[in-house]
């Protein structure tokens, strides 16, 4: 704790890392070698858009500048049923650098125009040939990545997901706290 933030008792917004992402493609050669899995090809952002009576106002302006600024990639827009907006971008699932890369300028769009506190995660789902998937998710807030693996409805397999967090721990920043892997039901993608 600084100074400014004991005197004021206010601290700072940690600002999320988005250079995290750049970590998923080497994260998925290793993923791919050890057990399998595959990335699908597919990437959201998931954010909270503000509420109130400036709610549309503001959903409105944020779309605006995904859509418009020319770094962006084409993104499908599309809001869970708990009010949170999904930003999802495609690319060929042999292009995770260039998917990673999409998913950073959608980040950075967001968070250079003033956004970044309402940045909830980033997903990038991956399934292996038997048919298992599990999404990899970053969080911005804490900065860590973990694996939500769906195996049914409102069901998962958590087996899969502390396998995914044990074979990643070594390249990526993985959350060890249990109680912050949230479920993302009907995420795109999932």
């Amino acid at each position: 704790m600084g100074l400014w933030t004991a005197l004021t008792g206010r601290s700072r917004v940690k600002r999320p890392n988005l250079d995290a992402l750049f970590g998923i493609p080497s994260a998925a050669i290793t993923l791919e070698a050890a057990a399998g899995f595959r990335p699908t090809g597919v990437g959201s952002v998931c954010f909270r858009a503000a509420t109130g009576a400036a709610y549309q106002q503001a959903q409105s302006e944020i779309l605006a500048l995904v859509h418009d600024d020319p770094d962006a990639p084409p993104a499908e827009v599309s809001q869970d049923e708990y009010g949170y907006t999904w930003l999802t971008v495609r690319a060929t699932p042999e292009d995770t650098a260039g998917l990673c890369t999409d998913l950073h300028a959608v980040n950075r769009t967001l968070a250079d125009q003033g956004f970044d506190s309402g940045l909830l995660c980033t997903l990038v789902p991956f399934a292996d040939p038997a048919g298992r998937c599990f999404g990899l998710v970053y969080l911005y807030k804490a900065g860590t990545f973990y694996a939500f693996a769906p195996s049914g409805p409102q069901t998962r397999d958590h087996l899969l997901e502390i396998q995914v967090r044990d074979t990643l721990s070594g390249e990526l920043p993985m959350e060890q706290d249990l109680s912050r892997w949230l479920a993302l039901w009907g995420a795109p993608g999932m």
